[in-house]
């Protein structure tokens, strides 16, 4: 059985009522194949993955006009996410496959697949629609990347590591608006590697304060955290050589984004020790 859970309610009813009617139709496939999978089944299965093609298209198709109509900051790269999904819905066959045991064994990887990337995507992806500021907010700020006394946590180490992750943000920022194709390029692929590393280290050390204090939020924190994580582990280096300035600009304009969204909505409301409180 594929669950669920309330961890994958995101405060949207609509979106929710459309998460909730994929899961069923992942879970019909799954129950099929787990139970009594045979050959006589194939057309059935393949209608059902007809259905959850048609409706995940559907529902990304509404997803991403909500979106747009809220100028939500991470529009591009669900459009990208969602895209994905609907290849590998797309690349499903079994017309080559003669052996039903193997049918089945093919399926059910396919259907555990989707249903961890539906509930990834969820966790990590849609449980921030409508949490960003919209884009106009702060990315045209004079300094966007400036780490104000609003993001200040009032735990030194945490907001000390949040001030460095900003400047590493601005470094990249102002390569990319600056960008020469002649130089730019290694330095802004080193300025993600230092992102990437720093932030790993920078979880690291939030969460062995949460655990440390005993925080209750810590969980949902090392989700949030390992999700981001995994976003900076799969950047697309192809389309950065292809459009480098496009897809940097709204991948900086996605981690900045997130970044404010987190320290603001989850990493304050993370207790001070009693000497570090106001």
């Amino acid at each position: 059985m594929i669950k669920f859970t309330d961890d994958c309610i995101i405060g949207i009813e609509e979106i929710d009522n459309e998460h909730r009617y994929l899961f069923e139709l992942l879970n019909r496939v799954n129950e099929l194949i787990a139970e009594d999978y045979h050959n006589d089944y194939y057309q059935q299965v393949k209608d059902m993955l007809a259905e959850l093609d048609d409706y995940a298209d559907q529902h990304f198709t509404h997803e991403e006009a909500y979106m747009e109509q809220i100028r939500d900051p991470e529009l591009i790269l669900q459009r990208a996410q969602h895209a994905y999904f609907r290849e590998k819905v797309l690349t499903l066959d079994l017309t080559n496959i003669d052996e039903f045991e193997e049918q089945r064994r093919v399926l059910y990887e396919i259907v555990t697949f989707l249903a961890k990337w539906l509930y990834h995507h969820i966790i990590s992806s849609d449980m921030m629609i409508g949490k960003f500021p919209p884009l106009e907010e702060w990315m045209l700020k004079e300094n966007p990347c400036e780490f104000t006394e609003e993001y200040l946590t009032g735990i030194e180490l945490i907001d000390k590591e949040h001030e460095e992750l900003f400047s590493i943000v601005a470094k990249a920022n102002d390569l990319v608006r600056n960008y020469d194709p002649s130089s730019s390029y290694d330095k802004i692929l080193g300025i993600l590697n230092e992102l990437r590393d720093y932030t790993a280290e920078h979880f690291r050390d939030e969460e062995e304060y949460m655990e440390f204090i005993g925080y209750e939020g810590l969980a949902a924190q090392k989700r949030a955290h390992e999700n981001f994580i995994a976003k900076l582990e799969t950047i697309d280096y192809d389309q950065i050589e292809n459009d480098t300035q496009g897809y940097l600009q709204s991948l900086l304009e996605f981690l900045l984004g997130w970044l404010i969204n987190h320290i603001l909505n989850s990493d304050k409301k993370i207790p001070a020790p009693p000497q570090e409180q106001a």
